[in-house]
């Protein structure tokens, strides 16, 4: 991972309400967009930009079935995140 790629996710992360939402994906299995919106108290036009985001940097997936988008979390990601950060130490 590079520092402008660490510096992105920081940046996205650093948002309460787009880290509630990556919190809520990465407890669960994967969520329709309908669960995140239930539980979020922001409009599903915002919600829908917090996941764009998150899934431009590889933070989630999305895949549809039918008229429904299920997210799932992308933990390789986080991981690599997690390696640059403590790599900060050494």
């Amino acid at each position: 991972m590079t520092s402008k790629d660490a510096a992105k996710i920081a940046k996205a992360l650093g948002d309460p309400t787009r880290l509630a939402i990556y919190a809520q994906i990465a407890k669960a299995d994967e969520l329709f967009c309908g669960e995140i919106v239930e539980v979020q108290a922001v409009s599903p036009g915002t919600i829908s930009h917090h996941l764009k985001v998150l899934s431009e940097l590889n933070l989630i997936t999305a895949r549809r079935d039918g008229l429904n988008i299920f997210y799932r979390a992308v933990p390789e990601t986080l991981g690599k995140y997690r390696e640059y950060l403590s790599s900060l130490n050494s």
